[in-house]
């Protein structure tokens, strides 16, 4: 039986993962999201109370379990902040025969501060950071490497993007 492909999508937050992951859902992929399942639950603020992000990491495990051995392709919409928590991600996928794919949002610390300062607290995927709280996330990125194996990186600036819209007009 065929496995299905794992994304982990992996940035901190304001970097575009979930910009990038809803493209890969388009593509047909099953996009899970710690973000969402929160929001889902009517949670909209940050961060999580430990008891509410352990359950619903175990809700999203399970998800994902079932997902790949029915041979459905998942990119996880998380932070994958930390190196620990990649292995351990890994770790679950690893007696399906499932290699997980990262793809690093490698997104400056000034532009990722400016959209999170931009957020609206609209949706799943928009949650709201004090300006501490963003700098501390991004502060504390562990950026992954070649090393945990699959990598693609995926630069973005809100400025370059202004500059060719700008020419553009």
């Amino acid at each position: 039986m065929k496995m299905g492909r794992v994304i982990f999508m992996c940035g901190p937050a304001g970097s575009g993962k979930s910009t990038v992951a809803r493209q890969y859902e388009r593509q047909g992929m099953v996009r899970l999201s710690f973000d969402q399942e929160a929001w889902s639950r009517g949670i909209t603020e940050m961060p999580l109370p430990e008891e509410v992000r352990g359950e619903i990491e175990h809700v999203l495990r399970a998800r994902l379990i079932d997902l790949v051995r029915h041979g459905s392709d998942v990119v996880l919409d998380f932070s994958f902040w930390s190196r620990q928590m990649r292995d351990a991600w890994r770790a679950l996928l690893y007696p399906l025969g499932v290699t997980p794919e990262t793809v690093y949002l490698a997104t400056d610390r000034e532009t990722v501060l400016e959209r999170l300062r931009a957020r609206a607290a609209q949706q799943g995927d928009d949650f709201k950071l004090s300006n501490d709280l963003a700098a501390e996330y991004f502060d504390h990125f562990e950026t992954p490497t070649a090393e945990e194996g699959p990598l693609t990186v995926i630069f973005t600036r809100t400025r370059q993007r202004l500059e060719r819209s700008a020419l553009q007009l």
